[in-house]
């Protein structure tokens, strides 16, 4: 008998609720889990559904749901220990579920992919802190992040194509940083540090963009410009921002999702989570 065929990733085709795929009915794969809004899952990008995840005994995530949309921003806020670093986790592969539903694009079931996987998927993800190649260029740096450009170095050396001239000089004059492309990227400031990592992220061509604590350690300027910044990207696609930041989370005028342990405790805009008083009890305060 020959040996089975190695389980490879799983997509799941959405249908009108009740009505399975005809591989999930003859058995070959197994229809997602019923959830609360079908609905949802045709325009959402990022759909997750009762995620729970638990670290010995402690649940870091508790049924926790949240849809995101195409080209929509949204700030995530919430106490240390709320769950929104779990929850990047379990976008990014980085974290497995124990239980619950994570698609993006409608059919892709981010529970059963890798890190790579994912990342090729379109979703990209910058930790506060900025993460670059210190000795290398700013030019050089988005040249190396090209999403077509598996051989970067080389190209380094050898010189760079048209098409790779004009994207690097289209994402440079993006996040500010075109009168600093010679510069080697340690000789910048933190806040430009962040923009040239937002950046080299860009250069991958992402369809989600998650972005954690980004106004941590700028000035009030880069804090304004960085709010700018993010609004410009959000137009063409998804950016969840996790912050602290109030100040800032104004300046991006989105809806807000607050967490708490493990589940979201409130979601609307800035002004009406801040007036609710579980939200200033756990997190805001008087």
């Amino acid at each position: 008998m020959a040996a089975p065929l190695p389980e490879g990733p799983k997509t799941y085709e959405i249908k009108s609720p009740g009505v399975l795929s005809l591989e999930a009915e003859l058995g070959i794969l197994s229809p997602p889990e019923v959830v609360a809004d079908p609905m949802a899952l045709t325009s959402a990008l990022l759909y997750l559904d009762n995620i729970t995840v638990s670290f010995d005994g402690f649940r870091a995530l508790n049924a926790l749901s949240l849809v995101i949309g195409e080209a929509e921003m949204r700030a995530i806020i919430g106490p240390n220990g709320a769950g929104k670093t779990t929850m990047m986790d379990v976008i990014t592969g980085k974290t497995r579920p124990n239980a619950g539903t994570a698609l993006f694009a409608g059919v892709n079931d981010l529970t059963r992919l890798g890190e790579a996987e994912i990342a090729n998927l379109g979703i990209g993800r910058k930790f506060q802190t900025p993460t670059v190649f210190d000795m290398h260029t700013v030019e050089d740096n988005i040249l190396l992040a090209l999403r077509e450009d598996r051989r970067a170095f080389r190209n380094i050396r050898w010189g760079r194509t048209p098409v790779e001239r004009e994207r690097i000089e289209a994402l440079l004059e993006r996040v500010r940083l075109k009168d600093h492309r010679h510069r080697q990227a340690a000789e910048l400031s933190h806040g430009q540090k962040q923009w040239l990592e937002i950046g080299m992220l860009l250069a991958q061509e992402p369809r989600l963009l998650l972005v954690d604590e980004p106004a941590a350690g700028m000035t009030d300027q880069e804090t304004a410009d960085t709010a700018v910044l993010l609004r410009e990207i959000a137009k063409t696609r998804a950016v969840v921002v996790v912050e602290h930041d109030m100040t800032f989370v104004r300046d991006l005028d989105v809806k807000v999702t607050v967490l708490h342990e493990g589940s979201v405790l409130a979601e609307g805009p800035l002004d009406q989570v801040s007036a609710d008083e579980r939200v200033i009890e756990v997190y805001l305060g008087r």
